[in-house]
């Protein structure tokens, strides 16, 4: 496979690289794609220094697939161009994730809806991802009425400049703010900019999304997103009530029993999943499984993730492997 990764040079780009390599992706020709001020700059990838090129050489290079994570402004410009040549776009950007005529996909739910024919795929996200892959099982078995999420989200979901302020903060040094506010020691409700509904566009990420992921709109969602001082990884409580009654214990096994979820969920030894053990590690962690009292048929739950590996760069990378696995491309 002829392999470009587009935004290569950014913290999603850094890990889709760091992933690529770790998982043996079967590239012979790999391109690394930036925006022309850090083209012709050397970035490293299993041993061997490439040289950044830029947008219109790689499209000129006609890859078999292009990861793109070089934000939505990017990917609505340039992924047609590259669809245009016969290359797959799997887009990590919410350009298209919303656009009917494109697949929204996390493979180990809905890879099945991909065909040759979708040249842009878009990748979902970060926080929509880890949500789906514990609720799609659940959906399947007891059917969704209402899912209720708040999440507690990293500084890494905003990007770099974020880190550099918590790092800063902590330091004690002044610098450039990634938000309005200090995020040491703080916890700010807002993730991404405000609608004119009053929620964020990172809420109705998770209200909208899921829903086109498990095609099905017959389940309400509302969110709450809160950034936290943590340098990655994504947390969310999750109530979701549900047509039909569970058995707690059959919750748990079916979570267990779900390609890339791991239940971690042991009061005696205050086992539950945290970020900091969920960092580089591509499997949704889930726990504090209990039955809501307040009404009847409803779940709570915890989910946790690496948001740059499962929330971004190793979703993307599974989609290409499914996409080759499948004979799509």
């Amino acid at each position: 496979m002829k392999v470009a990764v587009v935004g290569a040079t950014g913290m999603v780009g850094n890990v889709m690289l760091q992933v690529l390599a770790e998982r043996n992706f079967p590239i012979t020709e790999l391109l690394l794609v930036a925006s022309e001020r850090s083209v012709g700059k050397q970035l490293a990838y299993k041993g061997k220094d490439y040289t950044i090129i830029g947008l219109q050489d790689a499209v000129n290079a006609k890859p078999d697939i292009a990861l793109f994570s070089a934000g939505g402004a990017t990917s609505e410009l340039w992924a047609p161009k590259f669809a245009e040549v016969g290359c797959t776009v799997v887009d990590n950007s919410s350009a298209w994730r919303m656009d009917a005529t494109k697949k929204l996909v996390v493979p180990e739910i809905n890879g099945n809806v991909l065909t040759k024919e979708d040249k842009i795929i878009a990748n979902p996200n970060c926080s929509t991802i880890q949500l789906v892959m514990a609720l799609a099982p659940l959906h399947k078995k007891y059917t969704m009425k209402r899912v209720v999420i708040s999440t507690y989200q990293s500084v890494s979901g905003t990007g770099v400049k974020a880190v550099q302020q918590l790092e800063n903060e902590i330091q004690g040094i002044k610098g450039e703010m990634a938000y309005h506010y200090p995020i040491s020691r703080n916890a700010i409700p807002q993730c991404d900019v405000f609608l004119e509904n009053g929620y964020t566009k990172e809420e109705m990420k998770l209200v909208k999304e899921p829903k086109k992921i498990l095609g099905d709109d017959s389940f309400s969602v509302t969110a709450t997103a809160v950034r936290i001082p943590t340098a990655g990884g994504h947390s969310e409580a999750v109530n979701v009530q549900f047509e039909n009654d569970f058995d707690l214990a059959d919750v748990r096994k079916l979570l267990s029993e779900t390609p890339g979820v791991i239940v971690q969920d042991n009061l005696d030894t205050n086992t539950y999943p945290m970020p900091i053990y969920a960092h580089n590690k591509d499997e949704v962690f889930v726990g504090r499984i209990r039955r809501d009292e307040s009404q009847p048929n409803t779940l709570n739950m915890w989910i946790v993730a690496d948001n740059l590996r499962k929330g971004a760069a190793t979703n993307t990378i599974q989609i290409g492997e499914y996409l080759i696995e499948n004979g799509l491309v």
